[in-house]
């Protein structure tokens, strides 16, 4: 075993975090383990330790026999050393040093000692993950490779793996990075605590941590959407009619959301305000400045919404991001029109939903010659070209516009 026993368990129990007299009595244990195995039933065993004078013994009850061939035997004459009225088949206990042991015992019981360490370290870094699990925490960035970042966030060495992290966010080695704790993983005989930056859960408690009143229950986060390192949407509410919801989380000058955008690596950040009305829940995911009218549809959950043609674009957000967070935010499918494309989508489905008898000009004969041809719906009329019409038999060119012109401003 080790020349300074004392030093050693000082320096298992600071640098692995486990209490001293835990790692002593798994020592204790582990040499009882291992010697036990060479020892009969019958043959008692006892471990005395003192490990502040680097002391450790074993004291075994042996067997008096001719000439002994185990462990748990001692011959007469050596047994006599100890005690001169011992006969064969008595028993006497002796104490022998655990350095006296063969090398075999000895790597035994190191190997045991090591594995047991190893169990109470892995149980006290779940036990600590538990209590870290739905937390932020913070570390230094140790390495990086395939798997992702490893960072030591003190209690152990975590995992910011590849999928966790956001795409356009990179670190270097002493960085130190904030990150959510969302899973712990077994591999082989490591445990590590996952990590991430990329969830929407890391945003919450981002804001739980910048703004007061959310870490008070004061203002409550109804719902967060992320397309992480591009854009987050946050719907904030609360009870306290004096509170406004919004600016809380803004601050006094826009501090807090400057500081939670820095943390997000300058992510925008959309606060908004929730609202039990779907049409006004929608115009604010949206933007409420930019939005002119919401139409909600009669069946599932989809919506139209009206924009003026310069707030189109903004509307819909670069490569559709604002739209598309809105979506997920308000879980309902939606549209953008300007005022005219809303007109013409709605006269198109009325076209297409009303039947070529209800236009002037298309008598029950035309209507049964149209038919033969294909044409049913108002909105086939409208797509139709006067020409086209004229080839039909009983059809000439004035009805042809005529009924064309009536398809246009049905």
């Amino acid at each position: 075993m080790a020349a300074n026993i004392t030093s050693v368990i000082n320096e298992l129990a600071s640098s692995k975090q486990i209490d001293k007299k835990k790692i002593e009595q798994e020592i204790s244990d582990s040499l009882y383990t291992a010697i036990s195995k060479k020892l009969l039933p019958e043959n008692e065993l006892e471990i005395i330790t003192d490990f502040d004078n680097n002391r450790m013994i074993a004291r075994i009850k042996k067997f008096v026999v001719e000439e002994d061939f185990h462990l748990g035997d001692i011959s007469l004459e050596e047994a006599k050393r100890i005690d001169e009225s011992v006969e064969l088949g008595d028993s006497v206990w002796v104490e022998m040093p655990i350095t006296e042991f063969e090398p075999k015992i000895i790597n035994i019981a190191r190997k045991t000692i090591q594995e047991r360490i190893r169990k109470i370290e892995e149980d006290r870094i779940i036990f600590d993950y538990e209590k870290q699990k739905g937390q932020i925490v913070s570390g230094k960035i140790r390495s990086s490779n395939f798997d992702g970042y490893k960072v030591d966030i003190g209690y152990t060495d975590a995992l910011l793996p590849v999928e966790e992290q956001v795409e356009t966010e990179y670190y270097r080695v002493n960085d130190v990075i904030k990150a959510y704790v969302v899973d712990i993983r077994k591999k082989k005989n490591e445990v590590n605590v996952i990590l991430s930056r990329n969830r929407s859960e890391f945003v919450q408690k981002i804001f739980e941590l910048e703004v007061p009143e959310i870490n008070d229950g004061e203002i409550v986060i109804r719902k967060i959407v992320r397309e992480a390192g591009v854009r987050t949407k946050v719907a904030v509410s609360t009870k306290n009619k004096k509170l406004d919801p919004v600016g809380a989380c803004f601050g006094k000058n826009g501090m807090r959301i400057e500081h939670i955008k820095k943390e997000l690596h300058g992510e925008v950040i959309d606060v908004i305000c929730w609202d039990d009305s779907p049409e006004q829940l929608i115009a604010n995911a949206l933007g409420n400045d930019l939005v002119d009218k919401v139409y909600l549809s009669d069946r599932g959950k989809f919506a139209r919404i009206v924009v003026s043609t310069k707030n189109k674009n903004l509307a819909i957000g670069k490569a559709g991001k604002n739209v598309r967070l809105a979506s997920k935010l308000t879980e309902y499918s939606l549209d953008i029109y300007t005022e005219e494309e809303f007109e013409e989508k709605i006269a198109e489905e009325r076209r297409v939903t009303s039947h070529i008898t209800e236009l002037d000009g298309v008598t029950p004969k035309i209507a049964e010659t149209l038919k033969q041809h294909g044409y049913t719906s108002v909105q086939d009329i409208y797509k139709a070209s006067v020409d086209e019409l004229c080839n039909m038999e009983n059809i000439g060119e004035k009805t042809a516009s005529k009924i064309k012109e009536a398809a246009e401003y049905f």
